[in-house]
């Protein structure tokens, strides 16, 4: 087991890592959109928002090797379901061609009060 760690992405907000590399895989922990470079949440709207936290977890599988093109399964926890075709939107053009396994859920309430939060699993 190896502990993923990088400055591109926001340090974790506890006592967990970014991600973690285990028997060719690698399990990402949720991203929110917090700017790594500022360590403020700056992305307003779920589309900026969710630009953001897929940006943090790139930045995590590329640290690890991998990309999301590797990807096999997402979980994305979003503030208000009504987002959920905006956040659609963003995540295809984001993902391209790749499409994961994935499950949204709605949930009352998210760290820093953010409104998206993704976490993943994806080949090494």
């Amino acid at each position: 087991m190896e502990i993923i760690a990088t400055e591109k992405a926001p340090a974790a907000l506890g006592p967990y890592s970014q991600a973690i590399r285990a028997n060719g895989m690698i399990y990402c922990s949720g991203q929110i959109p917090i700017n790594p470079a500022t360590g403020a949440i700056e992305a307003q709207t779920i589309e900026e928002q969710t630009t953001q936290a897929i940006t943090n977890l790139k930045n995590v599988l590329e640290k690890a090797g991998s990309s999301l093109a590797k990807v096999v399964k997402t979980t994305v926890f979003i503030k208000n379901m009504n987002d959920f075709a905006a956040l659609n939107k963003v995540y295809a053009e984001l993902f391209g061609d790749t499409k994961p396994a994935r499950s949204c859920v709605e949930v009352a309430r998210l760290p820093k009060d953010v409104l998206v939060e993704i976490e993943c699993i994806a080949e090494a």
